[in-house]
């Protein structure tokens, strides 16, 4: 027997508690926190609901921990990994959109070699580069933070100088093997080069006894590294911008003139 009345509506069926809940469809939308990349997956990795997002000329290099080089460190170990850091370098010197980069530092040390690698190629770059300690930057460290046409250092920030040894850290006694002591010359010759420190001085800070408890060499803090020669200048995030700006419109003017001396010879030869 069919139903004649066309105004009665069909109730929806009541769903049992214990069955499982429908899922997401064009009536159940996923929420927020179900979307890949949403504000709760944003707030549990960057603690923040959102980043600025911005197309800038600078790129931000950052080496925090210790820097691993050919041998794998412990899973606990904070690590910046050279082979990370050189392809950023090389993509940086690359991309015509980027103007200069600035290059931030809290480590410990860590792989002699991998470190001067990062250095050598900081020190290369034709893009203008500032690079400000943060924290620390330790042993290997030391010479990333000067290979940078600039450098700032924070008030509180250290710098410890010391003997190299096959770890990359420190070692107790002054060296006598050969592969140690032409590597310990490669590293003092990049520091005394590429700033204003006498090689005389650094190795005396490196060979200073006293100071650290269980070795020899300096822990040097924010204002005795501008007034050793190490570092250029005291200062934070904002000077550290502001100076790598500077370098950035000097690179500019002096490609512009060089452009323009060029043209001015072309004219006189075709003339």
């Amino acid at each position: 027997m069919t139903d004649k009345n066309p105004t009665r509506e069909t109730q929806p069926a009541k769903q049992d508690p214990g069955a499982p809940a429908s899922p997401p469809g064009p009536q159940n939308p996923p929420s927020s926190q179900e979307k890949p990349g949403g504000i709760m997956d944003k707030i549990q990795q960057l603690g923040t609901p959102g980043l600025p997002n911005f197309q800038s000329n600078i790129h931000c290099l950052t080496i925090i921990g210790q820097i691993e080089g050919h041998l794998q460190l412990p899973p606990q170990n904070k690590t910046t990994k050279y082979e990370h850091i050189i392809p950023q370098l090389v993509a940086a010197e690359q991309n015509p959109n980027i103007e200069g980069i600035l290059i931030v530092l809290n480590t410990v040390g860590g792989d002699v070699e991998a470190g001067l690698a990062i250095a050598e190629m900081i020190a290369s770059s034709s893009k203008p580069t500032v690079a400000l300690v943060l924290g620390g930057g330790h042993s290997i460290g030391v010479p990333v933070a000067v290979a940078a046409d600039y450098s700032f250092i924070a008030e509180t920030a250290t710098m410890t100088i010391h003997p190299v040894r096959l770890t990359g850290l420190v070692i107790g006694v002054p060296q006598t093997f050969e592969y140690l002591d032409k590597m310990q010359d490669r590293v003092v010759s990049f520091i005394t080069r590429h700033s204003n420190i006498k090689p005389e001085k650094f190795k005396e800070l490196m060979f200073k006894t006293g100071e650290l408890t269980r070795d020899i060499g300096t822990n040097v803090i924010g204002s005795d590294a501008v007034s050793y020669g190490l570092i250029d200048e005291v200062g934070g995030l904002g000077q550290a911008l502001s100076k790598l700006n500077e370098l950035i419109q000097a690179a500019k003017g002096q490609q512009e003139e060089e452009h323009l001396q060029q043209e001015q010879q072309q004219e006189g030869m075709l003339q």
